[in-house]
């Protein structure tokens, strides 16, 4: 898969259509730095929202993963089946590595506050150490997160559609382990949105 290639492509299906970065970004719910890293060749479009960008710009997914267009069917399919299973691929990667982050930073978090809570005489020296143990434990809890959105999408339990929120509305959000409360682009409706990999 040629990621420059396929930016390209993008960038003049875009083009064709009369649709700035910003607007083709709006019609898709995400962030038109999302649309300028595909563009310039940095990264792909999701998964999640591939169909989406292809109906928008009048391809078909095959077309936008081989980065021209074509009317080779065989060939078409065996590249969908590639890219799908090497997406598939990654994200379950990038999915363990957020779990292993979240495990050991917490098992790291408790083992400090107990070392700062019997080694460090009461006092004022202890808070300071308990209050740099959290704030150094949300480090790597705010870079999970970055993984969990980047991986797969949010399904509404209303309406059933799939999205991607921006890194801040996840953040934001109340929630339990990988189910947010989000709102959903399509039905406007807060719901207990699941994580979906797939």
């Amino acid at each position: 898969m040629n990621q420059v290639k396929i930016g390209k492509f993008i960038s003049e299906c875009r083009k064709s259509k009369n649709l700035t970065q910003a607007q083709l970004a709006d019609k898709l719910n995400i962030t038109d730095k999302a649309v300028s890293k595909w563009e310039r060749g940095i990264a792909t479009p999701d998964s999640s929202i591939m169909i989406e960008l292809c109906e928008i710009l009048g391809i078909s997914v095959n077309e936008l993963l081989q980065g021209e267009r074509s009317d080779d069917k065989d060939n078409n399919q065996k590249l969908l089946l590639n890219m799908s299973k090497e997406i598939s691929d990654k994200n379950k990667i990038i999915w363990k590595s957020m779990w292993v982050i979240m495990i050991s930073s917490i098992i790291a978090l408790i083992g400090g506050l107990l070392l700062a809570a019997f080694l460090i005489p009461e006092g004022p020296w202890q808070l300071v150490a308990i209050i740099s143990i959290a704030v150094i434990f949300m480090i790597p809890c705010l870079f999970a997160l970055k993984l969990e959105v980047s991986v797969g999408a949010y399904k509404c339990k209303k309406c059933g559609h799939e999205f991607v929120p921006s890194y801040m509305k996840a953040m934001n959000s109340p929630h339990f382990g990988t189910t947010r409360y989000l709102r959903c682009p399509k039905c406007g409706k807060r719901s207990w949105a699941k994580k979906v990999i797939n």
